[in-house]
């Protein structure tokens, strides 16, 4: 792959097609050997009557995602200089552990024949790990300056309290409020894109939109490497839409929502546009909010803001059918990601 090196456009495009078409190849295979096993989806008691037809519906499609962006990556990222291959190690190994993670929580519903999976302490703990992981390479092997910027209207430095700790002639820098934020960061936006795949195809298709989004960020602020990781994660989504779409014949599971929310936010902190990527996820944060405030009020008041939360169930209770709710979801994911890569480029010219 070295003499294509020369053509990178040509690259992030061989991404998305190497990605997509390793997807489709595996997933059918992967389907049949889950039908084979018995190993079917748990449906919630207390989501819409209308999904209790999915129940045993073949999961963890989010593996073979793994397995495609992973594989892509490595047959195409650059491997020198070392400041390149830093960034792509480092989402490549935030995704795998956030979908290892998820692929635990899949096989406990499996196992225990129940919609819930691990506790959410244990889940909690596991991304607060990751996270901190993360960050802390993020800012001392490749250099990430702590600080957020929000477009248009300032820079807040977040690594006014930094603690350094010498081991020998290595220092390692500990920036306490941009830890923070990044855990927040990373724990919100995969529990978002977790919460976001309820219907067929609505997560791995607004998952895609934002997806191609970051690989043109990563591109237009000359880090290639993470633009091919982006562009194979978009690729991969395709390809699962194929077997995804409605009546879905897999879904992708904790395994890949989880990941693939992890991977977002690893993106955002690598391309320095944490705010923007908030306005390019903004499907999966008013996802994320609407439980948050459905939760909030109805401890407060004993009533509901939505008829049920995550808000793409309130939809549904409407009267919407599943593929228009998707589409419609789609096309505003579309809009934000306009939306979002317009304030990244006018902040880059």
């Amino acid at each position: 792959m070295l003499g294509l090196q020369a053509y990178p456009t040509f690259q992030v495009f061989l991404s998305i097609f190497i990605s997509m078409a390793l997807t489709m190849i595996l997933l059918p295979m992967w389907i049949r050997l889950l039908k084979v096993r018995q190993i079917g989806q748990q449906i919630r008691a207390d989501g819409p009557q209308r999904h209790k037809v999915k129940q045993g519906t073949p999961t963890m499609g989010g593996v073979i995602i793994l397995i495609a962006v992973l594989v892509t990556v490595a047959l195409l990222g650059r491997t020198a200089p070392i400041s390149d291959i830093l960034p792509l190690l480092l989402v490549s190994i935030v995704t795998f552990l956030t979908g290892l993670m998820g692929l635990v929580d899949d096989l406990s519903k499996v196992v225990k024949e129940r919609s819930l999976g691990l506790r959410p302490n244990a889940k909690m703990a596991c991304l607060t790990l990751i996270s901190v992981f993360f960050c802390l390479a993020a800012v001392n092997l490749v250099h990430i300056e702590p600080v957020i910027d929000i477009p248009f209207l300032a820079t807040i430095d977040l690594g006014v309290f930094t603690s350094v700790i010498d081991f020998g002639d290595l220092q390692l820098e500990i920036p306490w409020l941009y830890l923070l934020f990044v855990f927040l960061l990373m724990a919100g936006l995969s529990n978002a894109v977790n919460l976001t795949d309820g219907l067929d195809g609505l997560a791995g298709g607004t998952v895609m939109i934002a997806m191609v989004v970051m690989a043109a960020i990563a591109y237009r602020d000359d880090q290639l490497n993470l633009a091919l990781f982006a562009a194979a994660v978009t690729g991969a989504c395709v390809g699962f839409l194929w077997f995804n779409a409605h009546p879905a014949g897999i879904f992708m599971g904790d395994t890949g929502s989880l990941a693939l929310g992890a991977a977002f936010a690893a993106l955002a902190v690598l391309t320095k546009t944490e705010v923007v990527s908030l306005v390019v996820g903004g499907i999966f944060v008013m996802e994320a909010l609407s439980v948050i405030i459905q939760v909030a009020y109805f401890k407060l008041t004993g009533k509901r803001v939505f008829l049920m939360a995550p808000f793409h169930h309130h939809f549904e209770q409407k009267g919407w059918s599943e593929t228009k709710v998707v589409i419609r979801f789609w096309i505003i994911t579309a809009l934000l990601a306009c939306i979002g890569f317009a304030l990244f480029f006018s902040q880059s010219v």
